[in-house]
This record gives structure tokens, sequence and C-alpha cells, in this order.
């Protein structure tokens, strides 16, 4: 479930500039809610006595008038807005997340944003391989937050193409 979060960092740093995904949606149908250490699982029985929102820092709806342990407890229990409450969480967290990777660009900060968002994610630095390898494509590279080293030094090795001749 973490992939999303980390490819939509992967995405950003290769360029892409739009996402079109149901994975906030299809993981609030299974009480999963997105927050920057990667996913909650709000049916674990850790939530049931838990009185904060899902992120004290989420404005979101339902960070403001819910408890993770209401949440649990409608979760649990099958309540068809419980998918609703946790979707209005995921879709305000995947908006402030997107808007957070527009102001690092805009403030040329987006390399260490990366940096910060994959040690919260990681913090044992187990940072798949895959994310080290397209981050270092887009020269990012990831020494001191990742325990992996790249494969290839993709970024050098894109450095030295040589244009193909117009035609």
């Amino acid at each position: 479930m973490l992939v999303v979060l980390v490819l939509e960092q992967v995405c950003s740093a290769l360029g892409a500039d739009m996402y079109d995904s149901v994975y906030p949606t299809r993981t609030a149908r299974f009480g999963v809610a997105l927050v920057d250490a990667g996913v909650m699982k709000i049916k674990h029985a850790a939530f049931a006595r838990d009185m904060r929102p899902i992120d004290e820092t989420c404005s979101c709806m339902t960070c403001k008038q819910y408890t993770r342990s209401y949440l649990h407890h409608v979760v649990t229990r099958g309540v068809a807005s419980a998918s609703i409450l946790v979707t209005y969480h995921n879709v305000a967290y995947m908006q402030g997340l997107t808007q957070r990777i527009q102001q690092a660009i805009k403030q040329q900060c987006f390399p260490d944003f990366v940096r910060q968002f994959l040690s919260g994610m990681f913090p044992a630095g187990d940072v798949p391989q895959w994310v080290v390898d397209a981050l270092d494509v887009a020269g990012i590279s990831l020494e001191g937050v990742a325990k992996l080293k790249p494969v290839h030094n993709f970024y050098e090795e894109v450095k030295s193409v040589k244009p193909m001749p117009v035609v």
C-alpha cells in the first residue's frame, strides 16, 4: 500500500504532474487511512480507545470531528458511512501531499522534500531498490536516507547520452 504514496514522489521527480488514482477511496473501503508514515489500519485493535484524530495536522472534516476510536468502531462493524469518512480524509491527504510537492518544486527544494518524506516513511532506511534507482534517474540522491545504493549511476549515464540528430 505504501507503493502509491512513494510512487507519487517518484513520478513527480520524473516529471509527471497529474495523477488519477482510486487508491485513496479503495483503501478507505478497507478502513485504511493515509498518513505521512504510510498507512494507518483503523481496524487494528490499537485504535479502539485512541481518542486522537487520524492525523493531528490534518484539517479535513473527518480529522476535525471524529476520533480514531470512533472510526475503529464504525469500520469494524461495517457501517456504510465508515468508508466515506475515511475517504474524506484520504482524498484530503492526497490533495495536501500534492500541494506540498508543488510547493517544494516552486521553492526549489523538492529533493530535500523527497528525502524528508521517505525518511518518515522508511525510518529504518529500508527504501525499496526501485525507488532508489528511479530517484537516482531524477538526480535525487538518497544517501543518508536509504541503506541501498543505486544499482547503476543512472543520472551520470543519462547525462552522458548524446542527443539524436534532428533530421
